[in-house]
């Protein structure tokens, strides 16, 4: 990265601006001349297209001078010419420019679009100011982070690069990684996370559904699913014949919140939908147990474990939390049975 790249990076120049500072415009390009060191060096600056380039004239010999740009071997002299050269950069980045959050174009646009879609700004909480992540604010759960890198961190590439880190379904992962600007994911868990670079090869409009996944994932539901095994009773008997029935409470399931039943094998499969109507009672059985008031009934062969893997319910080892996108699912599939009706 050149110097003019380094200082310029995450800047964005306003033309009004560049005119009241002394540039003159010809056809496309902004132009900027200022002597310096008793006129005795020229700096000349062309601004084409957001790139700021630059060069300093050395006026008694006539020709370019190149000795400040050797950062780790530059003499006194050539460190005064390269000072003086910063300060003048830094005096146009101050004037003329705005500040971008990210340093690609396509960063920026995801930025913007997460911004009005989830009124989530990156935050920039680690010593790297470029790196941003975005949480979810309710909860501060990681659904996106924006890193600079070495190209060659994900491909035999040269060069920089910006990607975004998302959380994905594992098989999406697998597939996704097979296409061009989709990598296994850069520092992190490579199994659930993965890397997309934002050089515009990949659509807006793709990551940002991808996104929308992954922020699906840190969404805090008021409904759980709990397993039960078949082995050690007959949880399809107890549940049809009882409308209302007790259960083992081990999570913070509050009065109100949804609870569905899933039974572990042969059946595999969601088989009830129910509701916590009192909780957190001295058990018969258990230490804690809840009342749940049975709601829905399912087809065994409607929502088995084949089926709600695909939408992000992978393991159900324990109580947890249903996640959004199989909720969307089912809740679409009552729509359509009401429909039906």
């Amino acid at each position: 990265m050149t110097l003019e790249e380094e200082i310029f990076k995450k800047s964005e120049f306003v033309n009004s601006k560049l005119i009241e500072y002394g540039f003159k415009k010809e056809n496309k390009l902004y132009t900027y001349s200022k002597n310096i060191l008793n006129d005795s060096f020229q700096v000349n600056i062309i601004i084409n297209n957001n790139k700021l380039s630059g060069k300093i004239m050395d006026k008694d010999l006539q020709e370019e001078y190149l000795n400040y740009r050797v950062e780790n071997q530059i003499g006194e002299f050539a460190g005064t010419v390269r000072d003086e050269y910063i300060d003048i950069l830094n005096d146009i980045k101050d004037k003329c420019c705005i500040t971008k959050l990210f340093i690609f174009n396509q960063s920026n646009r995801i930025a913007n679009i997460i911004r009005e879609k989830y009124a989530i700004n990156p935050e920039f909480i680690f010593d790297d100011k470029n790196i941003g992540v975005f949480r979810n604010k309710d909860n501060k759960k990681w659904f996106g982070i924006i890193m600079y890198i070495d190209y060659s961190k994900l491909d035999n590439k040269e060069g920089k690069v910006e990607v975004i880190n998302i959380k994905l379904n594992p098989d999406k992962i697998n597939n996704l990684i097979k296409l061009d600007g989709f990598y296994k994911a850069y520092h992190m868990n490579k199994k659930f996370w993965i890397s997309i670079t934002l050089n515009d090869m990949v659509d807006d409009s793709k990551i940002i559904d991808l996104i929308n996944e992954s922020y699906n994932y840190t969404v805090d539901t008021n409904e759980w699913i709990i397993p039960a095994n078949a082995s050690y009773f007959d949880v399809e008997d107890y549940i049809n014949k009882n409308k209302i029935f007790t259960w083992k409470q081990t999570s913070n399931i509050h009065v109100g919140d949804i609870v569905y039943i899933y039974v572990g094998s042969p059946i595999s499969a969601i088989i009830c939908k129910t509701k916590a109507i009192k909780v957190n009672i001295k058990g018969n059985y258990f230490e804690k147990e809840m009342e749940l008031e049975r709601i829905k009934i399912y087809d065994k062969n409607k929502y088995t474990f084949s089926i709600v893997k695909e939408y992000d319910l992978r393991a159900i080892r324990g109580p947890r939390r249903m996640p959004k996108k199989l909720l969307d699912k089912m809740r679409e599939d009552e729509i359509n049975e009401k429909r039906k009706d």
